[in-house]
């Protein structure tokens, strides 16, 4: 939208941009999508969304249904969904903001099919009604007799000025190039404000999120491991091929690292391979052509990526905090594979892992088992019937 007329329609009441929205829709012949259906035979029915950040709502929900007693529907805002990962309803956020007809039939639909809502990265799961005010929404599903739980995924509960005290290396440093700390430290504060007040059982998808939220439920990041299964061998090359495939290469640290990767690749220690915006589809077959993984430098966390390379029998490198390493190995009976590795230590690093491959090979071989310990479904299904599903 053209800033002056984006700045004058902001001037307009919300009735009046929901009026003048759902009128353009109807001239272009576009109707609300129906709301989605939960299996009725279900005793447990979950509505997931509507983010599905990295597929983490559908696949939090197939993982829910796995014991036959939860029927689970995740659901996301089309324009969330750029990398087209699955879900079981999509709609665009201009319906969920302006269509009243929408609105009215998914809080009807709510409230006469489903037992649960699990709404991810405080966004309003009913999307602009009453104005988008989360308190209001949580409410009145609540005195509809649905229970809500609340999801952080990352950003959306990770205070800047938290993160910085955790790390050097924190991608709020420099912000500037990404977007301003101090928007962010104004958004999330509100966030975790609404989570405080809503006072519902709530989750993290990461164990560093536990730093803000210290009493939420580690819900953990879920993927498939047996699409990432093969059976390539792992440092055996005389040049061990070194990977970085950033989602964002400000937050994952790219500027940081790269430098490094590309001269140790030019002395011909590695072969480093920089890979940009790569189909999901692809991303097994990538992997399954690496040594090594470099995943994210500044978070201090680990998310669906290191899981995959582990999945994959890939080695991966990230730096983690303590704080996150001892809270994932307190849950899994077993250390974070994930060597430490930092952009001051990256270079001694890689060349450890030329000069120790045996070492190295033995790190990378407990991936599997520590992603099927807490990343295949079954601790996160665990972990929401236990506090959230079957209260």
């Amino acid at each position: 939208m053209n800033p002056r007329l984006e700045a004058l329609w902001k001037l307009l009441p919300k009735p009046v941009q929901d009026a003048v929205a759902s009128t353009a829709d109807r001239l272009r012949g576009v109707t609300p999508p129906p709301p989605p259906h939960p299996d009725p035979s279900r005793p447990i029915r979950m509505l997931v969304g509507p983010v599905n950040y990295a597929g983490q709502g559908y696949r939090w929900s197939r993982a829910a249904e796995a014991d036959g007693t939860v029927s689970a529907v995740n659901y996301v805002h089309a324009e969330n969904n750029l990398l087209q990962y699955p879900a079981d309803y999509t709609v665009t956020w201009r319906t969920t903001e302006h269509s009243r007809a929408w609105q009215r039939s998914m809080v009807e639909t709510i409230a006469a099919e489903y037992t649960h809502v699990l709404i991810e990265a405080c966004f309003p799961i009913v999307g602009g009604l009453f104005s988008g005010d989360l308190r209001r929404q949580v409410a009145l599903l609540q005195e509809r007799g649905v229970r809500v739980g609340i999801v952080g995924h990352g950003t959306d509960v990770r205070l800047p000025s938290t993160h910085l005290t955790s790390t050097p290396w924190s991608h709020f440093t420099d912000s500037d190039e990404w977007v301003a700390a101090e928007l962010v430290e104004k958004a999330v504060s509100e966030n975790l404000r609404a989570i405080e007040d809503i006072a519902v059982p709530t989750f993290v998808s990461t164990a560093g999120l536990l730093v803000d939220l210290p009493r939420a439920h580690f819900l953990g990041v879920v993927i498939d491991p047996e699409r990432w299964a093969n059976d390539a061998p792992l440092l055996e090359r005389e040049r061990i091929r070194v990977i970085h495939a950033p989602t964002n290469p400000h937050v994952k640290g790219s500027p940081l690292i790269i430098p490094v990767a590309q001269r140790l690749h030019d002395e011909g220690v590695i072969e480093f391979v920089q890979l940009d915006r790569v189909p999901n589809d692809e991303m097994p077959g990538v992997m399954a052509s690496a040594d090594v993984i470099l995943d994210q430098f500044r978070v201090g966390d680990y998310g669906v990526a290191a899981c995959e390379g582990m999945a994959a029998g890939r080695l991966v490198l990230a730096h983690v905090t303590a704080q996150a390493r001892e809270e994932v190995e307190r849950h899994a009976g077993m250390p974070l594979p994930v060597p430490e590795t930092t952009p001051d230590t990256l270079e001694e690093v890689l060349r450890d892992i030329v000069a120790r491959r045996d070492e190295y090979r033995g790190i990378a071989a407990t991936g599997r088992e520590f992603v099927r310990r807490l990343h295949n479904g079954d601790f996160s299904r665990r972990v929401l019937m236990t506090h959230f599903l079957a209260e």
